[in-house]
């Protein structure tokens, strides 16, 4: 007759196999059961979708909201990567939308592939930047006054076409000097990388501004706004064209023919 405490030991050696068995059926901490998991579901699914879970005795999940909600399939990382948004380069700046007064000009760029798992969204497809056209899309010079005098950055004298400029004003300008006075906070606050060189506008520096074609007028040779005709230590307004809440005032110091400040305080009569 066995002894009790072998009678004992043998129902815990069967309980402990039975348990291993078990263990062995459902695999180590992680693993999947057979047909289960996002490789086996064969999708990966936009934003919360309850639909979105492979059969198995587990429930997971293999949609975009699972990361937060902390229940994706063990293997969702490796089966559905985060992709980013992949965006193609800048078109170039349009024309003005609006002829003959303030407007502005837009550039674009598409999507080359789109977000997916959780991966970066795109980025702005459109922007805008303020512009002035001189000429009507018919061609008809503009007759309009504009006020105050509108200003952008020097980059754009080098953008915009010089259709319809006569031969001996393809090249002649001249340059203002100007001392800035206060200037509305607004300017320091732009986001907008096309807009970045207002953030150097402070009051007391000294700023260029070339008057050039087309912003000539046609009959003076002048920019309207370039204080020409004012007293001395006259405060004179500005705008930063497409910027309405960027504006401040000014003194004209002189003329001169080139300007000399440097690229940052180089701006443009538009």
């Amino acid at each position: 007759m066995a002894p009790r405490g072998a009678a004992r030991i043998l129902p815990l050696a069967l309980f402990l196999t039975a348990v291993a068995a078990v263990s062995w059926s459902r695999g180590p901490p992680g693993a999947l059961w057979p047909r289960q998991g996002c490789s086996a579901l064969g999708r990966c699914c936009p934003g919360r979708d309850p639909t979105c879970a492979p059969r198995g005795p587990r429930l997971c999940f293999c949609d975009q909201a699972c990361g937060a909600l902390r229940d994706c399939c063990p293997d969702y990382a490796r089966a559905c990567p985060a992709v980013p948004c992949v965006v193609a380069e800048w078109s170039g700046w349009s024309r003005c939308v609006k002829p003959c007064q303030v407007s502005y000009r837009v550039r674009q760029r598409h999507v080359l592939q789109e977000p997916k798992n959780g991966g970066a969204p795109c980025p702005p497809l459109e922007e805008r930047a303020g512009c002035v056209e001189y000429w009507s899309h018919q061609g008809v010079e503009c007759q309009q006054s504009l006020f105050p005098a509108l200003i952008t950055t020097g980059n754009y004298g080098k953008e915009r076409e010089k259709r319809g400029a006569p031969k001996d004003q393809e090249t002649v300008g001249y340059c203002v000097q100007f001392r800035l006075g206060p200037i509305l906070r607004s300017c320091q606050q732009v986001k907008a990388p096309h807009a970045q060189w207002m953030r150097y506008l402070t009051q007391g520096h000294t700023v260029c501004v070339r008057c050039e074609w087309p912003a000539q007028d046609a009959r003076s040779r002048r920019c309207y706004g370039d204080g020409g005709g004012a007293g001395g230590h006259q405060l004179l307004l500005w705008q930063a064209a497409g910027h309405p809440r960027c504006r401040g005032t000014w003194e004209r110091l002189g003329q001169l023919r080139d300007c000399s400040c440097p690229e940052v305080h180089r701006l443009v009569f538009i």
